[in-house]
């Protein structure tokens, strides 16, 4: 056994399989990517690593499986599973995964091909486990794939306790602990047990706090917007193939768009934090059904339309459509009178924060900061917005901010 000495559940053994996989080239690399992407941008200290947050996955899905009774040869197959869950993570984490996925067609746990070669496919074999049934546990599928990808599962319970201590931001801190330990199975589903809807409530309100205050940071978003863009720009006009660049780490993506003619500029002005500004940041009432539902192509579409209209060049102005609020965490199951029933059947508070995640959606259209105010009275008239709010000019600074303003 190694033990390791974790900033967030102290000292983490390591034994078994996982203790052997901890060395091979694929979770190292992880040491090198960062858990939150170019959250960095806003919160300095927002530096820790899918490696770390695999290790707390391990380690969160080790107690719930000595808690649920469940040995041999299952368990240590989804503690492969745990350990092994990010290792498709690209460059960057989430923020060019959707990117490649357009290249690819592979999302970041799709990872039968990773686990079935090369020194992790090795190991697996070694402990007589079968790497497909290993990459189907990271997948979300049988019995135990809800334990690592679910509605209740440990990936979620690191990472909102992990994110929230890195950033310093207090939101998404969650009793991680009695969650492990309330888990059931109850007809081949995952869920809480009696007396726990609280429990519940508290992982979803976690998440509902760190969205509009970590994960969908304006600086955080417009720096994703930007090395999206110079990435698609690395792919388009360059040989670099999407699947060798699934397979990089940060500093390798970083260092090949600083090389690259195309890219080069976005690159720069990500490493010296010299960022695109908000021209339009639009709630949800303010923006067109169409625009919402806007495919990739009208997009760029419409970006190019607003910036000839503001006589810029195009790669000047980016449309940032994010997707509609969700809130995965809402069909959670968890025993009331003896019954299973889901989290937003019993719940009023999931009522609140559904309508809380629609209130904190916002549409952005970024730009250099000397074309800002051209930008966004361009962008209102081209894209149809209600201009009430659209405007970053428009919006008060001061005791009124709202949480996205700070940073």
């Amino acid at each position: 056994m190694v033990t390791i000495k974790d900033s967030v559940h102290d000292h983490i053994g390591v034994t078994g399989v996982a203790e052997a996989l901890l060395d091979t080239p694929a979770v190292q690399r992880l040491r090198r990517v960062r858990q939150l992407g170019t959250v960095s941008l806003v919160y300095p200290s927002a530096n820790h690593t899918r490696f770390e947050h695999s290790l707390g996955v391990y380690h969160l899905a080790s107690e719930a499986l000595d808690h649920l009774g469940v040995a041999g040869r299952t368990a240590e197959r989804v503690r492969a599973a745990a350990l092994l869950h990010d290792v498709g993570h690209p460059p960057f984490s989430h923020n060019i995964e959707r990117l490649l996925y357009r290249h690819t067609g592979k999302l970041h746990d799709d990872v039968g091909d990773l686990l079935a070669s090369g020194r992790v496919g090795a190991v697996l074999r070694d402990h007589d486990l079968d790497p497909a049934a290993v990459a189907d546990i990271v997948a979300g599928e049988g019995r135990y794939g809800q334990l690592v990808s679910g509605e209740l599962d440990v990936d979620r319970m690191d990472y909102l306790v992990r994110d929230a201590h890195h950033t310093g931001v207090p939101y998404g801190t969650i009793d991680h602990g009695r969650l492990v330990r309330e888990l059931t199975f109850v007809d081949g589903e995952l869920v809480l047990g009696e007396g726990n809807v609280q429990t519940a409530e508290s992982l979803l309100l976690a998440r509902a706090l760190m969205n509009p205050t970590v994960y969908q940071h304006h600086v955080a978003r417009i720096g994703k917007a930007m090395l999206r863009r110079a990435t698609e720009r690395l792919l388009n006009e360059t040989e670099h193939d999407a699947e060798a660049v699934r397979r990089w780490d940060d500093a390798d993506l970083l260092a090949t768009l600083r090389r690259t003619d195309a890219a080069a500029g976005f690159a720069d002005r990500l490493s010296t934090r010299d960022l695109y500004k908000r021209a339009v940041w639009a709630e949800l009432p303010d923006v067109p059904e169409s625009l919402r539902t806007a495919d990739r192509e009208r997009v760029r579409r419409l970006e190019h339309e607003v910036a000839e209209a503001a006589d810029l060049d195009p790669g000047s102005v980016i449309v940032d459509v994010p997707p509609p609020p969700e809130m995965r965490e809402s069909s959670s199951r968890v025993v009331v009178n003896g019954e299973v029933r889901r989290l937003d059947h019993q719940s009023p508070l999931v009522s609140a924060l559904r309508v809380a995640g629609q209130n904190q959606w916002r549409f952005g259209v970024y730009a250099p900061s000397n074309a800002v105010e051209r930008v966004g009275r361009t962008a209102v008239r081209t894209l149809g917005l209600d201009i009430d709010g659209a405007l970053v000019s428009d919006v008060r600074r001061g005791l009124d901010a709202t949480l996205d303003e700070f940073g």
